[in-house]
């Protein structure tokens, strides 16, 4: 069953435009990741300073190899993050 996650990530103020820059390098890297089929950043319309990481992996087993590789990897810029991203997993069901 693949598996769906909602990463929300606050940017310092007037900061969302460089830490979504630098989220796109790491989105281009775990693209060529084995199982993952969305990892994709989001940058708020409204909020500018607000982002959305929206991650699709085929299953539980690709998600647990890719968060042993993430514990290697700093996140990017952040010393432009406030705070800590806040994630949600969600079991994906397509509906239409």
């Amino acid at each position: 069953m693949a598996i769906r996650l909602v990463v929300t990530i606050t940017a310092a103020p007037g900061k969302g435009s460089e830490v979504a820059q630098a989220y796109r390098v790491r989105c281009a890297e775990v693209m060529k990741e084995r199982g993952c089929e969305q990892f994709e950043v989001f940058q708020s319309v409204i909020n500018p300073d607000k982002l959305a990481l929206l991650e699709r992996w085929t299953d539980q087993a690709a998600l647990g190899v890719h968060a042993q590789l993430n514990r290697d990897r700093p996140p990017p810029l952040p010393e432009l993050r406030v705070g800590r991203s806040e994630r949600e997993d969600y079991e994906y069901n397509r509906t239409r």
